[in-house]
């Protein structure tokens, strides 16, 4: 089975302040954050793998440093979220299953390595912790039976964050495609996640990764966070 992995990195990041697109910042180890996700994902899935990488801002920059992927342009990357980068991506990958990450996050190897069951098995999924959060981060609850229910930076009494490495499987990916072509171009690629939950059924597993490190990179002090784990 080749997995298919997208990577969301066309926007610009300018809250971090650099001038080359964040997926690019170097990490203290001398790789870059994309880099350490490239080996994350070959440590987890082989060489078996694809990976489709969603590009905007400044992309001949990724293009250059990693021409052996896929790539799908969003061409609207000042105008619109993460949700119009998942749904070009989707539509570019076929009928399969998809992982996808943000490309800013900086994270332990073994996160994926614990979920590898769930991508085989073909089973969507969204990895959290549950840590305490911020107004900031994307929260998630659960259903009666243990399934996500909600999941937005607007929760309220939320269990944890949702970190952004997650999986669409075959059998529900029209489905999360159908709903990201309705949000707006501003939501983030959870508000269709959890239309496709309220309208589709969608049954959605929590994967608890609390006790591995997993930083979403957007600030200056997130950076140096990252930094202490790499």
């Amino acid at each position: 089975m080749t997995v298919n992995v997208v990577i969301l990195a066309a926007g610009m990041g300018s809250r971090l302040g650099r001038s080359l697109p964040k997926p690019l910042t170097e990490l203290s180890d001398g790789r870059t954050i994309m880099q350490q996700q490239h080996d994350n994902i070959r440590a987890a899935f082989g060489t078996d793998v694809t990976i489709t990488t969603v590009v905007g801002y400044k992309l001949e920059h990724i293009i250059e440093a990693f021409p052996d992927v896929e790539y799908v342009y969003n061409e609207a990357y000042d105008q619109t979220n993460t949700s119009k980068s998942l749904l070009r991506a989707l539509k570019a990958t076929g009928k399969s299953g998809v992982l996808w990450l943000n490309g800013d996050v900086v994270f332990d190897p073994q996160a994926l390595v614990r979920s590898a069951s769930l991508v085989h098995a073909d089973r969507s999924f969204v990895t959290v912790n549950t840590a305490k959060v911020s107004d900031e981060e994307v929260k998630y609850t659960v259903d009666a039976e243990g399934f996500i229910n909600e999941i937005s930076k607007q929760v309220v009494g939320g269990l944890g964050e949702a970190v952004g490495i997650n999986y669409i499987s075959s059998a529900h990916k029209q489905a999360l495609i159908q709903q990201l072509k309705r949000v707006d171009d501003q939501d983030y690629f959870e508000r269709g996640i959890e239309l496709a939950i309220q309208h589709d059924g969608l049954r959605i597993e929590p994967v608890d990764i609390s006790d591995l490190y997993a930083v979403e990179v957007d600030f200056a002090e997130d950076l140096e966070r990252a930094n202490l784990f790499v």
